[in-house]
């Protein structure tokens, strides 16, 4: 029997608690070295970073994020069809994708305040506008059941980790593309099964993904300009947070399988849609990508996953014994996880042509 790592999540507090909450699983807020950002150099891609400056200071999404009238008809005819387990799947999902998307919006404003570099210091504008769009669209729907987030309360008391700025380039630019794989998929099942939509929320996916899409564009522009983050040593990097956030997302979206059987979707298999949809995105910027659909890299992701399980019942358990436990199944994830970074990657020749359209 599975154990649930799913938090109850019945009033605003359990709401804020979830969202402060930190672990190897849960979105994280970030900071960085301000004064490395500032010397990027973007020329070597200049004709193309000036176009998609463009197209951030047209800001075709503006009036994308606004609820319409038969928003809360929708949420009282769908939420009535979702069982007590089901609604805290939901609501989890909710917590922590108005996580991820605040996270964001705190990374790219503290980089805005901290270098005088223009071209950074203006995209860091842009991204943070649109993620701060994001999260209060989510946070409007937590909102409906009396759950909303305390953004500023989030901001100050939710732990930080530290990361060099290369590390925030692999990190986000995988972060923003398979944000959009993963909101894609999910609005192309239900625009041919709009009876499953039971929340209205995801009527706005499509576009809201394609503001994913583009700041991982920007991301790939930064790193193309400076392809030495590309080669030697960095290869062994950009080989761990594919890794890294892969497995995240495998371990977090089978901890909500009815989420998933709610929408017509096996949680595996979109899962692996979304690896695919990614792996394809990232050919205009990785030398390397993971190779997926290997038997071997599905048994380790199932093999994460039943850690994590028994992860969580060991807490449960509490005492010296479960502590030990704990310490038996920290040891397991380590090892499993180093075997399937030790597994053979795919080794890609980079696009010529860096900007890609969200055409999925």
């Amino acid at each position: 029997m599975n154990v649930s790592a799913v938090q109850t999540i019945e009033t605003a507090e359990d709401a804020n608690q979830k969202a402060v909450h930190s672990d190897m699983i849960s979105p994280r807020f970030y900071t960085t070295d301000f004064a490395a950002m500032d010397r990027i150099n973007i020329e070597p891609v200049r004709a193309e970073w000036d176009r998609m400056m463009a197209e951030y200071e047209g800001d075709n999404n503006h009036d994308h994020f606004q609820r319409d009238a038969a928003f809360a008809d929708e949420v009282a005819t769908g939420m009535a069809t979702l069982s007590p387990e089901m609604r805290q799947e939901f609501m989890d999902f909710l917590v922590s994708s108005l996580t991820s998307e605040f996270s964001g919006c705190v990374l790219y404003n503290e980089i805005r305040k901290n270098v005088n570099n223009p071209d950074i210091k203006k995209l860091m504008t842009y991204l943070a506008r649109d993620e701060s769009r994001h999260a209060g669209f989510i946070n409007l729907s937590l909102r409906d059941f009396n759950l909303g987030i305390d953004l500023g309360n989030l901001k100050r008391t939710k732990k930080y980790t530290f990361f060099k700025p290369k590390y925030i380039y692999y990190a986000t630019y995988l972060s923003e593309k398979i944000g959009y794989a993963r909101y894609i998929t999910i609005f192309r099942q239900l625009e041919k099964h709009p009876e499953k939509r039971f929340h209205p929320i995801f009527r706005w996916f499509e576009l809201w993904c394609n503001d994913e899409f583009r700041h991982g564009e920007s991301f790939a522009l930064i790193m193309r300009a400076n392809p030495q983050l590309l080669r030697g040593a960095n290869k062994l990097w950009i080989r761990f947070f594919l890794l890294a956030v892969y497995a995240t997302m495998y371990v977090r979206d089978h901890m909500r399988p009815m989420l998933h059987d709610a929408m017509g979707l096996d949680s595996s298999e979109y899962d692996y849609q979304v690896f695919r949809i990614t792996t394809e995105i990232t050919k205009q910027v990785f030398p390397l990508a993971l190779d997926t659909d290997h038997p071997a890299f599905r048994r380790g992701l199932e093999r994460l996953f039943a850690i994590s399980q028994a992860m969580e019942k060991a807490k449960v358990r509490g005492g010296l014994m479960g502590k030990a436990q704990q310490g038996v199944c920290a040891v397991q994830a380590f090892l499993t996880f180093a075997r399937l970074y030790c597994m053979p990657v795919i080794e890609q020749d980079l696009s010529p042509q860096v900007r890609m359209e969200p055409a999925w």
